[in-house]
């Protein structure tokens, strides 16, 4: 196996790896590309600057860049390589792998060698929230509280779901307004609104069913509180790919939109970010070229 996948073109693939994805367990998949590949080119990312700085300095003689990580860490990858030829591949190394499950990367590294080596790839579409990328799903309200309460935790599936329910109780709404008239009927009180390149949150929670990252388009998707008898249908409706519009959910395919909202707490990819109002939203098409 090692000099199967001695090839040319790995000269030109880095390995960008986040070691706080997974609770730091990316040594084993180290210990495995080095058994698989002479010589790789990677890096234990420190930072974000630290990221982009080594991207920068491959730029020229890498044609794949490979995100291990998650959803967060493979946003700061694809920064470097919109509107470019680079190609974006991933390893799954993070808590909901949302990106990457809709991507269709599995965490088998014979198998992304394989695509590597067959180095096909197609152009997605991306998007930006005042100028900051987002290549999944972003959003504001009770989703953006929740990743910021998240990022305190230990992470894991197990966490977001008991941060998730004590924020649900105690969130009051926030209050979104549209600046173009043909929105303002939608103008209001929301739990959460959420941005949707793709269909899922990650952990197969699909927040926008519908969606698509090749159409132009991202799903803009407005939830209204529910009361508690609603939840387990809200639920059980996400994780079966069978949200829809009804008198809690609804849902706005946009290319671009601006809107003010009164909360600064933003998740952008499950990264909380600060984002101040009013929050201009543009979608970015076939600006991703991403490893099939």
């Amino acid at each position: 196996m090692e000099a199967f996948f001695n090839f040319a073109i790995m000269e030109k693939v880095a390995f960008i790896i986040n070691p706080f994805s997974a609770k730091k367990n990316y040594q084993p998949f180290l210990n495995e590309l080095k058994k698989k590949v002479k010589n790789p080119l990677y890096y234990i990312s420190e930072s974000i600057q630290g990221t982009d700085d080594f991207i920068q300095e491959h730029f020229n003689t890498t044609d794949i860049f490979v995100a291990i990580g998650g959803d967060g860490t493979i946003s700061t990858v694809a920064k470097s390589l919109i509107n470019t030829e680079k190609i974006l591949a991933i390893f799954p190394a993070g808590s909901g792998n949302g990106f990457s499950n809709e991507t269709r990367f599995s965490k088998n590294l014979d198998e992304l060698l394989e695509k590597i080596k067959a180095k096909k790839s197609r152009k997605i579409d991306t998007f930006t929230v005042n100028d900051k990328l987002s290549i999944n799903v972003s959003g504001t309200g009770f989703d953006g509280k929740v990743v910021k309460e998240f990022e305190k935790t230990d992470r894991g599936f197990k966490n977001y779901i008991k941060v998730s329910l004590k924020t649900f109780f105690n969130y009051k709404p926030i209050k979104i307004k549209f600046s173009d008239e043909a929105y303002q009927q939608y103008n209001g009180k929301y739990l959460m609104l959420n941005i949707a390149n793709t269909r899922q949150f990650g952990n197969n929670a699909y927040i926008a069913p519908k969606a698509s990252k090749s159409d132009g388009l991202v799903d803009m998707v407005l939830v209204k509180k529910f009361p508690l008898t609603y939840s387990a249908l809200f639920a059980f409706r996400m994780f079966t790919k069978r949200l829809k519009d009804d008198e809690y959910v609804t849902y706005l395919p946009v290319s671009e939109i601006e809107f003010k909202v009164n909360t600064k707490n933003w998740h952008l990819d499950g990264e909380f970010n600060k984002i101040k109002s009013p929050v201009h939203v543009k979608v970015q098409p076939s600006s991703l070229n991403i490893l099939v």
